[in-house]
């Protein structure tokens, strides 16, 4: 029977972890868990170490002060493995903590190391899987491109797909209760427009949205706004959108359990005809709810051409990086100005031809990343566990 000690240290680790586990005791029935994970994962039947949260900092700002605690928990998590000992060490993305952990158990021991969401190699700072190669035997991939980079290191590197394609997409049902809620008719038009997840973001881009609409909705005055608000920036959000013309409509999640914001944003998504989107993981959200998009991000100028500087690749939009198309318009640092997109938004809109080859390129993204396939959770598990054989 294996034991495996695993560590996530954000809620998206978290999930991935859960799916995995789930997998796990599929596979191998009365598998054995420790280490550190969140609610997701303690559901599975782990008994966190301490509480996740104290890892999910972001920031030097915000881990300078928490450095020595950091510290801390990384001895306390890497005291643990080695005197566990069990068949592997699992770390789930945040590498700043989790790879010293793997760092410090690899250079005292010979546990086998696993680590789930391949560093972002393709796009900049190579070195990294160069250095990771010193510490970690075994790589769980999100994208199909990704193992070559690994291998070529010497790391074994599984491609087993991106949790994205298991989540749940509304149903033509949940779109009508949506439309009706909220007084869209079946064939009113609407725009989702999402500033982003954290305060820093808003803070940047909903002002620079809100003036993108004004040009937009002139043309196109029958056109609903929509606008997602994550608990975190639900405050700065409606704040914002006081200065936003065509009276948007807030989704407000105050009161809501995270099943009935979930499933509402999911209508949302589903129920735009296109959408204004910060820059992240939330493209390929939206390709899986076959909405065209038109992308958007600023940030320190500094910050910004220093990453200029060291991108790799044209796009950082996922959805043009998977389907290896670059269909999906972008406006990035100087460019993310309201004039530029509103006629971004304007062109989409008005036509379909556009709208179509985004659609094709969304549908080739969710099939590249494992859609109609086993779930990434067992897929995972999979090459954990014949990872072990091999070992």
């Amino acid at each position: 029977m294996s034991r495996l000690f695993l560590i996530a240290g954000e809620p998206s680790g978290d999930a991935l972890g859960a799916a995995l586990m789930a997998g796990l005791k599929e596979l191998e029935p009365g598998i054995e868990f420790t280490g550190v994970g969140g609610p997701l994962m303690e559901a599975q039947g782990m008994k966190s170490l301490f509480p996740m949260e104290e890892l999910s900092v972001m920031g030097l700002a915000e881990v300078l002060p928490r450095y020595n605690q950091l510290v801390r928990r990384i001895k306390q998590c890497a005291g643990e493995v080695l005197d566990q000992k069990p068949d592997a060490l699992v770390t789930i993305d945040s590498p700043d903590f989790s790879l010293r952990v793997a760092k410090r158990v690899k250079e005292a021991s010979d546990i086998r190391t696993v680590h789930y969401v391949a560093p972002t190699v393709w796009a900049w700072r190579e070195g990294r899987a160069k250095k990771m190669a010193g510490m970690i035997d075994q790589v769980l991939a999100l994208f199909p491109f990704e193992p070559p980079y690994m291998e070529a290191e010497g790391m074994r590197c599984d491609f087993v797909g991106h949790p994205v394609v298991a989540q749940p997409t509304a149903s033509p049902q949940e779109v009508a209760e949506f439309r009706e809620t909220y007084g869209l008719a079946p064939d009113a038009h609407a725009l989702l427009v999402l500033p982003g997840s954290r305060k820093g973001e808003v803070g940047r881009l909903a002002p620079i949205f809100g003036e993108a609409l004004r040009p937009l909705l002139a043309r196109h005055p029958a056109l609903h706004v929509i606008v997602p608000a994550a608990p975190a920036v639900f405050a700065e959000v409606k704040e914002c959108l006081a200065d936003w013309p065509g009276q948007p409509i807030l989704l407000d999640p105050q009161g809501k359990s995270e099943e009935q914001i979930l499933t509402e944003k999911r209508a949302a998504f589903s129920a735009a005809n296109v959408a204004l989107a910060a820059s992240g993981t939330v493209s390929l959200e939206l390709a899986a709810a076959r909405t065209p998009m038109v992308i958007a991000y600023d940030m320190n100028w500094f910050s910004f051409q220093i990453i200029k500087w060291m991108m790799k690749i044209d796009t950082v939009t996922l959805v043009n990086i998977v389907s290896e198309t670059r269909v999906v318009p972008e406006l990035l640092g100087s460019d993310c100005k309201p004039e530029a997109i509103s006629e971004a938004l304007l062109a989409l809109l008005d036509d379909d031809a556009a709208r179509q080859a985004q659609l094709a390129a969304q549908d080739l993204t969710m099939e590249r990343l494992g859609k109609g396939g086993a779930a990434p959770g067992l897929r995972a598990a999979r090459a954990v566990l014949d990872g072990l054989k091999q070992a």
